[in-house]
Formats: structure tokens, sequence, C-alpha cells
């Protein structure tokens, strides 16, 4: 059996300097330098070496829905809830409630926001991925 390992999330974005600013601030993501080529695509890095890669694309329109997102985890979904209303960045539940946390079925607290270009942003507390960033010799695998 293949093992695989989450590297990035690559995003065409309309103004790679305004989602660069936007990911930096909401989750204060380091840039690092772009390996592949000498383009105008920006790297950011999460602390575990993941990174969101930003491709610039001027004339780029999403139309996507909540359904389609990417999602990231943390210990403490309170304080990112609050850090977005210090952001002034609007979120909500699944079922749109806007400034709602929603608790599905398994326990596991989530909201969701959008970043400049649409793309739809998951948050939530599952704990099974905070055990495996405490014990990264688990499992690191998708």
């Amino acid at each position: 059996m293949h093992t695989y390992f989450l590297d990035h999330i690559a995003l065409s974005v309309k103004d790679v300097h305004e989602s660069v600013d936007f990911y930096q601030k909401v989750f204060q993501l380091q840039e690092v330098p772009n390996t592949a080529s000498v383009s105008k695509t920006r790297w950011l890095a999460f602390h575990n070496g993941r990174q969101i890669h930003l491709i610039p694309r001027p004339a780029f329109e999403l139309n996507t829905i909540k359904a389609v997102h990417f999602a990231l985890s943390t210990p403490d979904i309170h304080a990112m809830a609050a850090h977005l209303e210090s952001l002034g960045i609007a979120y909500s539940n699944w079922h749109d409630v806007p400034d709602q946390i929603h608790t599905r079925d398994d326990g596991i607290n989530q909201l969701y926001f959008q970043d400049p270009n649409g793309y739809w942003i998951e948050i939530n507390n599952d704990p099974r991925l905070m055990d495996r960033a405490a014990h990264p010799t688990k499992n690191t695998a998708l």
C-alpha cells in the first residue's frame, strides 16, 4: 500500500498580494521561497511545513459552494472565532448562521469563512488531528 502526505494546497487568486496579506493575517503563515519557478506564484508555509501556493490569475472568477472547501484544525476554535472577529472577517456555521460555530454529530466543532477570492475555509477542532500534531511519528500520512 502506498503512503501519501499532504504537500500543499494551490489556489488561483486575482490579487496575489491581497491573498498573501489575508493568509498571513489570518493564519500567521510565513512566506517561503518559490523553488519551482521564477513565476509570481507565492508560497506560504504552516509550522508543519505544509504550504499554500497562491497563483496569480487576475482574470480568475471563482464559482464555488461551501461544500467545496479546505479544512484546518486548531485546538481552540473559539480563539480562532475571536481572531476572525478582530480582523473583521465574517464567519458562519454550516447552515450559514452568522457568527455561529456548528457542532457536528461526532462532537467536532466547525466554522466557515471565505478568503478574498471566495474560497471556503473550514476551521474545526478535530482532536484526532491534535493528537497527530502532538505525536507526529504516530501517523503523519493522509
